[in-house]
């Protein structure tokens, strides 16, 4: 299980300013020219008249949600008996098409629906097939799919692994949320498991199984996006956001970017997934992030980017994954977890710590100065036994760290901080260290995990894990050279029960409770 709390201080401007609306046409008027929708189990109402049903308006209602039908054989979808919906199930929501461009003010309350925004086919390439949802008290519940999502709209991406940087400019994406000031929106959503295109499924010699089929539909978050998705609050940045996922919470195919905004997710897995691999950018540059993932349906991360996570300032305390590297260039991170990605880089100091046992959550960890004042406190809501921190008020000197009343004995291992780089000082540990062997400035090669479950060594050789035994008689398995553990010249030494970190870089940490 992962919690995730990521509070960010760093001021952005953002389009689209102004207050809460009380009416839908103080609502119309706060966004020029914008559509207000008003959701109501009773009757939905754009710009206070009945919503069309005809197809060919910019807002018309159905009752014809995309979701995962029960009963199905192999060859419908990759789903189990737990993904299927019944279709009466189904036909209680009611869809809120949105078929053009446009700003839409959203509120009030639809207990069985979906807000779909579809542009057409084409959009994609269209740089005038923009939608902005204004979420302005609003709360949406689907049991079957996502309660809002985004099908086609402008995208301002590239998914060319060839070209993809960590470095992308959202602002003129297709697919826009604005959180209004003063205002508590809720979207509890679910999933839709993978389904084929019918004329797509090829099976084997003996049709038992499919060995190729192309993707019709596939929609894992609550709050879902196909195409690069932006998040912005309004200049006040008091409006929340709470998502109940199923399944995973806010996702986007491409790149996603958190603008602003009080944003909480508790979700089955995942609680942020960008997922293109290699390509996809999940960005973060202000507003409150707080997410829990109670792995009802999987082993999430708070945040999860098939490409890179760059994080521009704030505040963190959960598991953090990244397939090509994170980033911390500014604000106060303290990420709590049980697996860690390597950071990679940024502008700003950090340090990571590696528990040898497994920390109990709901207590606060204190970052505490020589002087005895606390630089820094969080506390996880998760157990863990990973922690990045970093922070603007970390300067150069001795820190102690706590959890509760209790000092946690220290081991150092490897530097951290500013990118990865090398320890300041030339290399010089704090007086009283004694280093590891090896050049604790590399970052050491990983097995590599493959689809079916395999791993590739750093010398190529693949492995089945399944066929590791553990001795009859106890104790650890012999393991292949570059595979588990950590590698000898990383290996920690016990130190004392402080470290220092200096304005270049921190220590990575081996530590556990005192006795």
């Amino acid at each position: 299980m992962t919690a995730l709390t990521l509070a960010l201080t760093l001021a952005i401007s953002l389009t689209a300013c102004g207050t809460k609306a009380e009416t839908q046409e103080e609502a119309k008027t706060t966004y020029d020219g914008a559509t207000a929708i008003l959701l109501s189990d009773d009757g939905i109402t754009v710009d206070g008249a009945l919503a069309s049903t005809d197809e060919t308006a910019a807002v018309y209602t159905a009752n014809d949600i995309v979701f995962y039908l029960e009963g199905q054989d192999f060859t419908y979808g990759e789903g189990s008996e737990t993904d299927g919906h019944s279709q009466t199930e189904a036909d209680a929501h009611t869809v809120v098409h949105i078929t053009q461009p446009g700003t839409y003010v959203l509120s009030g309350t639809l207990s069985a629906g979906q807000v779909a925004v579809d542009l057409g086919k084409d959009a994609d390439e269209d740089p005038n097939a923009v939608v902005t949802l204004v979420l302005d008290g609003v709360d949406i519940t689907c049991t079957v799919a996502p309660a809002v999502i985004f099908y086609n709209v402008y995208e301002c991406g590239s998914a060319d692994a060839e070209s993809a940087t960590k470095d992308v400019d959202t602002f003129s994406a297709g697919a826009n949320v604005i959180i209004a000031d003063g205002t508590i929106n809720h979207i509890t959503g679910s999933y839709v498991a993978r389904i084929y295109k019918p004329d797509s499924v090829e099976l084997s010699e003996d049709g038992t199984e499919v060995t190729d089929a192309k993707k019709l539909h596939k929609y894992d978050g609550a709050f879902y996006s196909k195409m690069s998705m932006n998040v912005n609050s309004e200049a006040q940045g008091t409006g929340v956001l709470n998502i109940l996922a199923e399944n995973e919470g806010l996702d986007s195919e491409l790149h996603l970017t958190i603008n602003g905004g009080n944003i909480h997710i508790t979700s089955g897995n995942d609680g942020i997934n960008t997922n293109e691999d290699g390509v996809s950018v999940t960005t973060v540059n202000g507003g409150t992030l707080t997410i829990n993932v109670n792995g009802t349906t999987g082993e999430g991360d708070g945040i999860d980017s098939n490409g890179w996570l760059v994080i521009n300032g704030g505040s963190q305390d959960s598991g953090i994954d990244s397939d090509n590297g994170i980033y911390i260039n500014g604000g106060t991170v303290a990420a709590s977890g049980n697996m860690l990605d390597r950071i990679d880089g940024g502008a700003q100091p950090y340090v990571v710590f590696g528990f040898r046992q497994r920390q109990q959550g709901g207590t606060a960890i204190t970052l505490k100065a020589e002087d005895g004042t606390v630089a820094e406190e969080w506390t996880p809501a998760n157990d863990f036994t990973y922690l990045v921190v970093s922070s603007p008020a970390l300067t150069e000197g001795t820190y102690t760290l706590w959890s509760g009343e209790t000092q946690l004995a220290g081991a150092a291992g490897m530097t951290g901080g500013m990118g990865g780089g090398p320890r300041p000082d030339g290399g010089k540990p704090p007086e009283g260290m004694t280093p590891p062997e090896g050049d604790p400035s590399q970052k050491p090669e990983r097995p590599q995990p493959n689809k079916d479950g395999t791993m590739t060594l750093p010398d190529g050789t693949i492995i089945d894990p399944a066929d590791i035994k553990r001795p009859e008689n106890g104790g650890r398995p012999e393991l292949p050279e570059g595979f588990g553990g950590r590698p000898e010249d990383m290996k920690a030494t016990e130190v004392s029960t402080d470290f220092v970190l200096t304005s270049e870089g921190g220590t990575f940490g081996n530590i556990a409770p005192a006795e």
